[in-house]
């Protein structure tokens, strides 16, 4: 008998962490999906993140972000390296970040890059394909004032690329560590076909060229988004960046720059998502 006295603090307690969890709203949560793609002839992965109200609140529909990954990477990267729905869900429950839809693209099989060319035309899947499917199968607000895109090194140029070429499609861009140009760098096999195959479509879409050339009715639609580059002092792309932000002065077009201490770690991109999300919810309420 005297076990059970002492015993029935302990229970009760329990019952009421019980009760308290019931009470709690779910989690936002990451699912792995496929797609299919008439342009690239083959089903294409992505990974999408729910926020919890996404299953509660079946008449709502939310803004999106697409956040693509680096090269050799793949949609699971910012799941599971990331961490995205562990951030997204804190920043949320703060209310420093809005409910939002996450979509992480597969840039990473078959041929390694965000951008056309003739055996792959993985910037018009994205555009003509991707953003159409996912906009008709879940509840997006389906606008520019809605719709962001952010990345991380070879995601980080495509997301100023994408941004530069479709001004009129979102109202936000996040650069994380920006491979903006083709570098020599050690990890890179010059008898690799493929990735100097990369590497020249790298080039091709050298974003601070294209920004140098930008007609001044180019730089004015450039001018409606809201821009970040963010970027570490120790990474091998931080020379890269700040060119691109001196010709984003030069353009006078309005930018966030940070720049942390860190190099081309997940640790510097998982800690640039506490800034990328409140960043982009902003541009979202400001709408």
């Amino acid at each position: 008998m005297k076990n059970l006295i002492k015993l029935f603090p302990l229970v009760l307690l329990i019952l009421a962490f019980t009760r308290l969890s019931a009470q709690m709203p779910g989690a936002g949560r990451v699912e792995y999906k496929t797609m299919p793609s008439e342009i690239l002839n083959e089903d294409r992965e992505y990974s999408i993140f729910l926020p919890a109200g996404y299953e509660q609140n079946t008449k709502k529909s939310y803004p999106i972000l697409y956040l693509l990954h680096g090269g050799g990477g793949s949609h699971k990267d910012w799941p599971t390296r990331g961490h995205v729905a562990d951030v997204a869900n804190q920043l949320i429950a703060s209310n420093e970040a809005v409910e939002m839809i996450i979509v992480c693209p597969e840039a990473g099989k078959t041929f390694m890059n965000y951008f056309n060319n003739p055996d792959w035309r993985y910037e018009d899947y994205f555009f003509e394909e991707m953003i159409p499917y996912i906009e008709s199968n879940y509840r997006v607000i389906a606008d520019k004032k809605h719709r962001a895109i952010a990345g991380l090194s070879m995601g980080g140029q495509g997301t100023i690329v994408y941004a530069s070429h479709h001004p009129e499609l979102f109202c936000a861009a996040y650069a994380m560590s920006g491979y903006l140009y083709a570098m020599d760098l050690p990890f890179i096999n010059p008898d690799d076909e493929v990735m100097q195959k990369v590497q020249k479509l790298v080039d091709d879409n050298n974003c601070i060229n294209y920004l140098a050339g930008a007609s001044d009715e180019k730089v004015d639609q450039l001018k409606s988004l809201s821009w970040f580059i963010d970027c570490g002092d120790d990474d091998f792309t931080f020379p890269l960046n700040m060119e691109y932000v001196a010709e984003m002065q030069n353009r006078q077009i309005p930018y966030q720059l940070r720049v942390r201490d860190g190099g081309h770690t997940w640790e510097y991109w998982h800690s640039a998502l506490y800034i990328a999300l409140p960043f982009i919810s902003n541009c979202y309420r400001d709408n």
